[in-house]
């Protein structure tokens, strides 16, 4: 595993925010070793980028071209990518039957709460994203930095599982 690049599909319920922040941070520091990807259960017709979230990439740097809102359904089409690592971000998603993903990834749960729902005019909302996109950001600079055995197929899960215990 580690002499390839390791797929993550990070879930959440709409795939507007949490799931949309944690794909592009791992894009961004993942060091050729990860590609990221991000869907959501039930996303809404229509469904777009959460436009704070996207500005929260913006401003810390992080690219966000290419970033859409899309179903799981996606990723268990024949033709996806294999994922190695699936991890759900928001306790929606953590609650709901996954479908069956193709070679049975490692999967972990990391809860955020959703910053779209924090208190607040849009500079508080703002913060929001902003601290939702930090916390992410901790866990996966963790992750990237696993050393190669901890990154084992054995070992990506115990791992994963484990970083949504750090803070």
């Amino acid at each position: 595993m580690t002499d390839r690049v390791i797929n993550v599909l990070f879930l959440c319920t709409h795939n507007s925010a949490r799931s949309i922040l944690a794909e592009a941070a791992l894009n961004h520091i993942g060091k050729g070793r990860f590609r990221a990807f991000s869907a959501g259960s039930s996303p809404r017709e229509n469904q777009q980028p959460n436009p704070l979230a996207l500005k929260v990439l913006t401003n810390a740097g992080i690219s966000t071209e290419g970033l859409r809102s899309k179903s799981w359904d996606e990723f268990g089409e024949p033709d996806a990518p294999a994922m190695d690592l699936v991890i759900t971000v928001c306790d929606n998603a953590a609650g709901e039957v996954c479908p069956y993903w193709p070679g049975q990834p490692a999967t972990a749960h990391w809860g955020y709460p959703d910053p779209s729902e924090a208190p607040g005019d849009v500079a508080q909302k703002q913060e929001a994203f902003r601290q939702t996109l930090l916390a992410i950001r901790h866990r996966l600079e963790l992750l990237v930095n696993l050393p190669p055995e901890k990154l084992e197929r054995t070992m990506v899960e115990r791992s994963a599982r484990e970083l949504a215990a750090s803070n």
